[in-house]
């Protein structure tokens, strides 16, 4: 199949590039690299550098008749988001509209989206949610990401365009950034590894769902030809706060750091961890690295790659 993977420079979506390549499929990325690096693009890939709000791209999918569009390329930082809603909804709602009309227009047959297991449902009423839990983003990020799972919705009655939504927990690992204030793991690894002290927002009690970024490549691989359109969590079922996160990172990294606090976060949910059963029922997907084994992986792969 040809598929367009968008965002391809970036993190989950390079090492998604990376396995729909390893499974011999024709992949075209579609990155404007603000946040992405030419280094994560893979060589076998076609790479075109365009923003996805751009007119532009209704000129790709008329050259390229892609069959998939895998939609990655988001504006994924929740406190811009709420810094700045409006960069936020140009980007991930009118920037994905773009990319669904021209899927429209051109005969893309599916579309698959990285959704977020945990801005979309908000303060949880019950642990793990699942995918039948109330949506109640806290965020201009979430509430973003809820509206184009409407969209989606939208277009796959009014145009029968198939779709697969992907509720992702955190996801960590090789190739995250280290900048900027999302990627928690990205950021206290890089600045243990530079003797640097990591600052943690508030108390450090609130909990995330940490999934390895090779499991979520895992369940885009196996969604690939689901032929019917639903949503997905992908995710751990496993709540871990911010200070076992740090010391957990603290000791393989051997700095002896000691924790320091800052404010508290504006927009930030306390509790967040999703159940992945339905995942686990239909195509037998279930996280296979741990914490601890994932930990290790991403703290060697930046101390190879320390920036």
């Amino acid at each position: 199949m040809k598929i367009l993977v968008t965002g391809g420079a970036g993190f989950i979506a390079s090492h998604v590039a990376d396995a729909f390549i390893e499974d011999k499929h024709d992949v075209v990325i579609l990155d404007d690299l603000s946040t992405g690096f030419e280094k994560n693009i893979n060589p076998k890939a076609k790479f075109v550098k365009l923003n996805i709000c751009d007119k532009e791209v209704s000129k790709l999918f008329e050259e390229e008749k892609f069959d998939v569009v895998n939609h990655h390329a988001a504006q994924m930082d929740v406190r811009r988001s709420v810094r700045d809603p409006a960069f936020d909804a140009t980007t991930n709602i009118l920037g994905t509209i773009n990319l669904l009309q021209n899927s429209i227009i051109h005969g893309v047959k599916k579309f698959m989206f990285a959704s977020t297991g945990g801005a979309v449902y908000g303060e949880q009423e019950y642990f793990p949610a699942d995918e039948k839990h109330p949506m109640n983003p806290l965020s201009p990020y979430g509430i973003s990401k809820l509206s184009v799972e409407k969209y989606l919705y939208f277009y796959y009655n009014e145009y029968k365009l198939n779709y697969t939504i992907l509720r992702y927990a955190n996801i960590y690992g090789p190739r995250q950034n280290p900048f900027g204030e999302a990627g928690v793991v990205a950021i206290f690894s890089n600045r243990l590894l530079k003797g640097e002290q990591p600052v943690i927002n508030g108390t450090g009690e609130q909990t995330r769902d940490y999934v390895f970024v090779k499991d979520v490549v895992k369940a885009n691989l196996l969604t690939l030809e689901d032929d019917k359109s639903d949503a997905y969590n992908v995710g751990t079922g496993i709540e871990t706060n911010v200070n076992v996160l740090f010391n957990s990172l603290n000791k393989i990294i051997g700095k002896g750091q000691t924790e320091k606090h800052g404010p508290a976060a504006a927009g930030e949910q306390m509790r967040s961890v999703i159940t992945s059963e339905k995942l686990f029922n239909k195509f037998n997907w279930k996280p296979a690295t741990t914490l601890d084994k994932g930990l290790e992986e991403t703290v060697d792969y930046f101390k190879n790659n320390l920036v």
